[in-house]
């Protein structure tokens, strides 16, 4: 349980409490008054500082963008694109699994305020660090690849692993499988990807 707050960024302990309140019950079983319990304040805070239930899921969506951005940005330096996108899926399934709580927000656009503009530049600039991996395949591996389509594939694949990781284990139990590392099927799964979208001989 979040620690009561006593001084310093009041947003940010209550974002770090709406967190851990989203990671443990989603947002169906959500509630002001309990995040501000958990942070240890009045149960006005959480309206004074974001306004509404919206307001603070949506500051909530942006700080888990911005921690995606900042952990995708350590890969913008890799020059081989098949490298770029495996640390790209490496920094985001990373980041999902870190912030369960954020992660769940951002896939939920009713619960977001789509006009907030902080929430929607950070939203963009971490699709825009995929597109730029995407764009470095084309460049290296297909001139003709088609950079959208190859995008949300890829996302899809981060996002696919980030829902499927915490039944891996029952799955590997009920098919007799051995267990593999989330790096180790990354980095297979990138290869498939990237092979699956070199350009073909005519």
């Amino acid at each position: 349980m979040s620690a009561p707050y006593h001084h310093g960024d009041l947003p940010s302990a209550l974002r770090a409490a709406a967190a851990e309140l989203v990671a443990e019950r989603g947002t169906s079983g959500f509630s002001l008054r309990e995040t501000a319990r958990r942070a240890g304040v009045s149960h006005a805070a959480p309206a004074h500082h974001f306004g509404d239930l919206r307001g603070l899921f949506t500051s909530l969506a942006a700080e888990g963008f911005e921690r995606l951005n900042e952990a995708m940005r350590d890969s913008a330096d890799i020059v081989d694109a098949r490298d770029r996108l495996e640390a790209l899926g490496k920094a985001y399934v990373r980041t999902a699994l870190e912030y369960p709580g954020h992660f769940a927000v951002i896939f939920q656009p009713d619960l977001i305020d789509p006009e907030n503009d902080h929430c929607m530049g950070v939203s963009l600039g971490a699709y825009g660090q995929l597109v730029a991996a995407i764009e470095l395949v084309r460049d290296q591996c297909n001139p003709d690849l088609d950079v959208e389509t190859a995008a949300i594939t890829a996302w899809a694949m981060m996002q696919g692993l980030v829902v499927l990781s915490p039944k891996f284990e029952m799955m590997n139990d009920l098919m007799g499988t051995t267990p593999r590392e989330l790096d180790d099927l990354i980095t297979d799964m990138t290869t498939l990807m990237v092979d699956g979208f070199r350009a073909r001989p005519a």
